[in-house]
């Protein structure tokens, strides 16, 4: 059995990283062979190892298959601004083709569950001819759609949507996350969005002040995904 996803979300901050390292919590919960990969990230921080981007380290730690940083996150800038820009300063050409082949080169671990978390959202430049739904439509992966809960994200959860299907790619599932504790009308917003997507909804997370992707994971319901 094989389930590769590709993360993306509403904006940068919808919570993607959080909600991947919950799903493979859950996955591995089910005693899944899982895989978490980052293949471009764009912030670094110096670790004992190295440079290191914290989202990519999550899902390296919450992965049972034991890949190598460089494999998880073959691509890092170190500032976090807008990857193609990031590169652009460090003398670096993004493709879309170089990052499916990392990528290709990971699956061959032939993981049972795998979440490929993109940066940013859905169209992030690349370069000034592609973006990051050039390299999920050169993988042709199925999209778990993170939405972040603020004002705004019916519109944001919307177009994101409506841009995913004009690709040409399937949208599997979708995560609404909190991400503002005093969200007004939230209910109603979650309402309305799972009256809008007509796609599986894995779950709410409400606002949690420390959360863990342990304590996310509780709220997220692999089965609608056939796991």
């Amino acid at each position: 059995m094989s389930n590769n996803y590709f993360i993306t979300g509403t904006d940068t901050d919808a919570g993607k990283t959080l909600i991947a390292a919950s799903l493979l919590c859950k996955a591995n919960q089910s005693g899944l062979q899982t895989l978490g990969l980052k293949p471009l990230a764009a912030g670094a921080e110096i670790t004992e190892a190295g440079f290191c981007n914290e989202d990519a380290v999550l899902l390296q730690k919450y992965s049972s298959i034991l890949l190598d940083y460089e494999q998880v996150n073959p691509v890092l800038l170190q500032q976090p601004m807008a990857p193609h820009i990031a590169a652009a300063q460090e003398g670096k050409r993004l493709k879309v083709d170089t990052l499916e082949g990392y990528i290709r080169g990971a699956l061959t671990a032939r993981p049972q569950f795998c979440v490929i978390e993109g940066a940013g959202g859905w169209r992030v430049p690349l370069n000034p001819a592609q973006t990051m739904a050039d390299l999920v439509k050169a993988l042709g992966l199925p999209v778990i759609l993170v939405v972040g809960m603020k004002l705004g994200c019916l519109n944001h959860a919307l177009l994101t949507a409506e841009a995913i299907q004009r690709d040409g790619l399937s949208i599997a599932a979708w995560v609404a996350t909190q991400v503002e504790p005093n969200m007004f009308v939230v209910e109603e917003n979650l309402n309305a969005l799972k009256h809008l997507l007509p796609f599986p909804h894995l779950g709410f997370v409400p606002w949690l002040t420390s959360p863990t992707p342990e304590s996310v994971a509780a709220y997220l319901d692999l089965q609608l995904l056939g796991i």
